[in-house]
């Protein structure tokens, strides 16, 4: 927990416009998966699977759901707040709000790594909308990962200088 505040205390080194409009883009893209994927759990749907076959056994499986949630809604609940993230920085300019969207997205990825290993490993099936998802949730990660380096090592030159 000291170094989640100690990272979020340290200022974001400069970020262009462009990687926090490329973040709320793919955070609507994310959620717009995973809103679907709610939507027709609601209405007790599966949706087509046409690339790979699997999406009935993964999202009936019982792994779709955390306590009696679908995991769509929550991964719908996830990415919703990495946009308003993402759109509040971009309004306001405080990089308050787009470390905690990086942040939020560093444990998405974590979480989609765990979601595609029960789909390799344990259900033996794949869903097509789960696996955009994931990709959706690692481009995100992967952002997040690469800007909190950049910020490290410049904070690491900082120190060296002083």
């Amino acid at each position: 927990m000291k170094n989640l505040n100690q990272l979020l205390r340290q200022p974001l080194q400069p970020v262009p416009l462009s990687l926090a409009i490329f973040v709320l883009a793919l955070a609507l893209i994310g959620f717009a998966d995973a809103t679907y994927l709610t939507v027709e759990h609601y209405r007790n749907v599966i949706p087509p699977c046409s690339v790979v076959s699997g999406c009935e056994q993964v999202l009936t499986s019982a792994y779709s759901t955390i306590a009696g949630l679908p995991v769509s809604l929550i991964g719908a609940i996830y990415y919703f707040s990495v946009l308003l993230g993402a759109a509040a920085y971009l309004e306001s300019r405080k990089t308050f709000f787009l470390k905690w969207a990086l942040l939020l997205s560093i444990l998405g990825f974590l979480a989609s790594l765990w979601f595609v290993y029960l789909q390799v490993f344990v259900i033996h099936s794949l869903c097509a909308y789960c696996l955009g998802s994931a990709v959706t949730s690692t481009v995100l990660g992967v952002t997040a990962l690469v800007v909190f380096s950049k910020k490290g090592r410049s904070q690491q030159l900082n120190d060296e200088a002083d």
